[in-house]
């Protein structure tokens, strides 16, 4: 049985990256599907050599505003359908969700928003859980099969985040944010890495500027959450930690196929 590996990463600009050996690491690593998230671009401001990767149908969505949010994804086999945001303009207008339907799962990449800039931020970060929380239910109610990626920009439990007492009233390790995974999970989802490890001390965001990265200071913020009735299916999920380029390191999966 076939397996299909897919991987997410925060790339935190798809130009800057692109200097940084990004299309080699991808020839190299050679997924079935990777999702990426921060791109930081409009179409025409991609590096031409990543617009036609051989092997792979590449699908872009940029927010309004220059240099800001945007999600990208490379697949291999083309989905059936790819839609760009919730469906809802405030929320679409940032660039932050690609939907592709490959008929045996749906697969949902998004750059979820960061609730650290103002109050405001942080009530339109929740008002965008709520609404793709919604939307994922119907479509479990539906029977479907579901993946979702990216940046979710909370680290849920004490074991990821390197510094709980300190960041308990920082937006990306609240209350009502960490409640949102708890309700995510208690709707029928998996948190795929979990299921591998227990332990803490994994994470996929390090502080730039305090150069936390060298001393493993970080959040697990970034996840492959998956429906239940794909978790007979999963045979892997892993942080790729080793992975320079970004203030993120990829995450992936390995799925069965049917």
């Amino acid at each position: 049985m076939q397996t299909i590996k897919m991987l997410s990463w925060n790339i935190n600009g798809v130009r800057a990256i692109f200097k940084k050996g990004f299309l080699d690491w991808f020839l190299d690593t050679r997924p079935d599907i990777l999702c990426l998230q921060e791109t930081k671009a409009n179409e025409d401001q991609i590096p031409e050599p990543l617009k036609t990767v051989d092997g792979y149908t590449p699908y872009f969505v940029a927010a309004e505003k220059k240099g800001y949010s945007g999600v990208g994804l490379y697949t291999r086999e083309k989905p059936e359908t790819v839609k760009t945001g919730l469906g809802i303009e405030r929320f679409d207008s940032e660039g932050r969700t690609l939907i592709a339907d490959f008929g045996d799962f749906i697969l949902y990449n998004i750059y979820f928003p960061n609730g650290k800039a103002s109050p405001e931020r942080l009530s339109y970060k929740m008002d965008f859980y709520e609404h793709l929380l919604a939307q994922l239910e119907t479509l479990l109610d539906e029977g479907r099969r579901i993946i979702v990626c990216g940046d979710v920009n909370t680290a849920h439990t004490e074991l990821d985040i390197a510094r709980p007492k300190e960041n308990e009233s920082v937006s990306g390790f609240l209350p009502e944010e960490r409640a949102w995974i708890d309700r995510l999970l208690s709707a029928g989802f998996l948190d795929t890495f979990r299921k591998f490890e227990k332990d803490g001390n994994h994470y996929t965001w390090w502080d730039y500027k305090t150069r936390a990265r060298e001393r493993n200071v970080g959040w697990r913020i970034d996840y492959f959450f998956i429906s239940q009735n794909l978790s007979e299916r999963l045979a892997s999920a892993f942080i790729m930690n080793d992975v320079p380029g970004s203030d993120h390191c990829p995450i992936g999966i390995e799925i069965a196929g049917e």
